[in-house]
């Protein structure tokens, strides 16, 4: 399956697929800013299949790196699927998903629904 641009609520979001490369640094994170602004995307949808464990380790500041690209180029990135093992270990992790969750660059959705919903303002 390949990453495929989709309109969610008339914002064009690239989905990436569960089985693609994995998002584990800046480079990675960079080729991926580029697919999404080259087929103008304004989201990138990236299944947690795709985030390697050290993303969730806040310490190793992996997921830092790889917000502030996506910030730098104007680009959402929405965290979709699971992420409970990881929020269970660590109080910073559960406290920066909850101000990730506030803001408009980072969200940690369960779902494509609940970014269709959280595009339409619901």
């Amino acid at each position: 399956m390949a990453d495929i641009l989709q309109q969610l609520e008339g914002t064009p979001v690239l989905v990436c697929a569960p089985d693609g490369a994995p998002l584990s640094g800046e480079r990675e994170a960079t080729d991926l800013i580029g697919n999404g602004a080259y087929q103008g995307a304004a989201w990138v949808a990236v299944p947690v299949e795709r985030l390697t464990d050290d993303f969730f380790r806040l310490r190793t500041r992996v997921a830092g790196d790889i917000v502030q690209k996506f910030a730098n180029y104007r680009l959402g990135l929405a965290v979709i699927g699971d992420i409970s093992r990881h929020v269970s270990v660590s109080t910073a992790l559960e406290d920066f998903v909850r101000e990730s969750n506030r803001g408009r660059q980072l969200w940690f959705l369960s779902d494509l629904d609940a970014l269709r919903a959280r595009l339409a303002g619901r």
